[in-house]
């Protein structure tokens, strides 16, 4: 069996999120670059400074390991991992429903998400995880192509 816990109930790779894979690789380049500038230092007279700081640093050190799976990542509201779970099922794809609604609505925002629910039906979810790998490799992150606005319908 697949380890799932970076594959989303809906069908996405935890990996390619910019929680993961941008925001503190780029948050460490900024607060290295101002400690090189001396902003450390003389920085601590500009106004909401030391917040800034303070949040930069939590970002830089945010590399998260959680996942919707565990209840430690997205939207704590989400009505697809809600879905999921009543429905006992492990991914989306694997729900006769497939794609429901919910699903075509997050897809409005992830316009790979339908493309690789087939993919995954097509190879199997150990090699889908895989090709996840070799794409993060890349540099590529569901920011690149994400979509606003989108909506997820609760029901």
């Amino acid at each position: 069996m697949a380890d799932l816990r970076l594959v989303t109930y809906c069908g996405l790779y935890c990996g390619l999120c910019s929680q993961k894979c941008r925001i503190p690789k780029n948050a460490q380049a900024l607060q290295n670059t101002m400690r090189v500038e001396g902003y450390e230092h003389w920085g601590q007279e500009i106004p909401g400074f030391k917040d800034f700081w303070k949040f930069l640093n939590g970002l830089a050190q945010s590399e998260s390991t959680g996942s919707c799976r565990e209840g430690t990542c997205g939207a704590p509201f989400c009505s697809i991992r809600k879905c999921a779970r009543e429905k006992n099922i492990d991914i989306c794809i694997s729900c006769e429903e497939y794609p429901c609604s919910r699903i075509e609505g997050i897809a409005m925002g992830y316009p790979t998400l339908i493309a690789d629910g087939k993919r995954i039906k097509k190879i199997g979810i150990d090699a889908w995880i895989e090709e996840q790998e070799e794409r993060a490799k890349t540099g590529f992150a569901y920011a690149d192509i994400r979509c606003y606005p989108y909506e997820v319908p609760d029901e």
